[in-house]
């Protein structure tokens, strides 16, 4: 059987596709898939053994005049990628006008979520079948159970498995990771708790890493990092070299991001720092993860700014909340599955060399 899923972006909704595809490789000896994807996720996207071919989708210039757009050389080469192969399945895995768009350039029969489930509720009159899966569940479950009613298998049995199996990075040291980079200020940690968090770390033997993508993150990494030798700063680079640098670490730290995402799908222990969103239904998806949510009353908001700290620049209360020990606790559990296991083994061998643990930040 030949397969094209249409999954455009963003980095979050590429990765809950994977556990989907994984299991479509699993319940389908010789599966042949194909992947259209906006072209920034291209080197994601092959990161998944699974995936024959990537067809690069330049969405953005496309459409800010799409009839000229899909009328010029780039668009043409991309619509002629999209009929090269005659598929069996053509699957809308986002249920969005634009991907079903993309979708009905394709030969074979297009599959989606049905109405009332899609995204935008016009997208299901592109498909041949519409399937109702209700958004009750995590996304990343709903579209495995849609690519498990558009192949015709069940998903009994078959566990969360992403299907990424990197290499890790190099390391001369233990290391955590703080993703602090984010879309929305409201959803932002402080580097005060960044930092808090980096030294009781470093009380455990492990070093920090952070990324520092675009001009807002390099601010926020050197207030983080500053005199803090034990706090680095990674170089950025694509996706693909990235994901390395995730699946090597002992563990993870991170807001609301497509990097917590990709972390948590690579099986790393990944906890999850919610305020102004809700991850019920977008949450992080893996075996190892733990999500800390805020139990303010105006939490969820789902609004990019703060009407409780409207002049708040970065660390909005129900973010603040969170703190560093807490956060710590989290990680502990998954890695150890006790809150205390470091802090104990800790105390331990201050106790064997006569001397009494340092005082944290709390």
């Amino acid at each position: 059987m030949k397969i094209l899923i249409v999954k455009l972006s963003s980095l979050g909704d590429v990765v809950h596709t994977f556990p989907a595809l994984t299991d479509a490789a699993t319940r389908i000896p010789g599966l042949t898939v194909d992947w259209a994807v906006e072209e920034a996720f291209v080197p994601l996207v092959r990161l998944h053994p699974a995936v024959r071919h990537v067809i690069p989708v330049p969405m953005r210039r496309l459409r800010k005049s799409p009839i000229a757009g899909w009328r010029s050389p780039e668009g043409q080469t991309v619509r002629a990628a999209l009929k090269q192969e005659r598929y069996d399945r053509v699957i809308d895995a986002q249920g969005l006008l634009k991907s079903a768009a993309i979708a009905c350039f394709a030969s074979g029969p297009r599959h989606g979520f049905g109405r009332g489930s899609a995204r935008e509720g016009l997208a299901p009159f592109f498909y041949r079948r519409g399937h109702h899966i209700p958004e009750t569940e995590h996304m990343a479950l709903r579209i495995r159970k849609l690519f498990a009613a558009a192949l015709g298998y069940d998903l009994e049995g078959l566990p969360i498995d992403a299907g990424l199996h990197l290499a890790p990075a190099p390391a001369t040291a233990p290391y955590l990771l703080l993703l602090h980079g984010t879309t929305w200020p409201t959803k932002t940690w402080t580097p005060h708790r960044w930092r808090e968090l980096a030294g009781i770390a470093h009380e455990a033997g492990l070093e920090s890493r952070i990324f520092a993508l675009g001009d807002a993150e390099r601010v926020r990494a050197d207030a983080i990092r500053r005199d803090l030798p034990f706090v680095h700063v990674e170089p950025p680079g694509p996706i693909d070299e990235i994901a390395p640098i995730l699946a090597g670490a002992q563990g993870v730290v991170a807001v609301d991001s497509g990097l917590g995402h990709l972390a948590a799908a690579l099986g790393v222990p990944t906890v999850g720092l919610y305020g102004p969103t809700n991850p019920r239904l977008t949450g992080l998806y893996g075996a190892k993860v733990l999500e800390v949510r805020s139990f303010r009353p105006c939490a969820p908001c789902e609004k990019s700014a703060c009407k409780v700290a409207p002049h708040t620049v970065e660390g909005p209360p129900c973010m603040v909340d969170h703190g560093a020990q807490a956060a710590w606790r989290s990680l502990n559990v998954l890695r150890f599955g006790h809150a205390d296991a470091m802090d104990k083994s800790r105390r331990a061998m201050a106790q064997e060399a006569g001397s009494a643990p340092r005082p944290r930040p709390a």
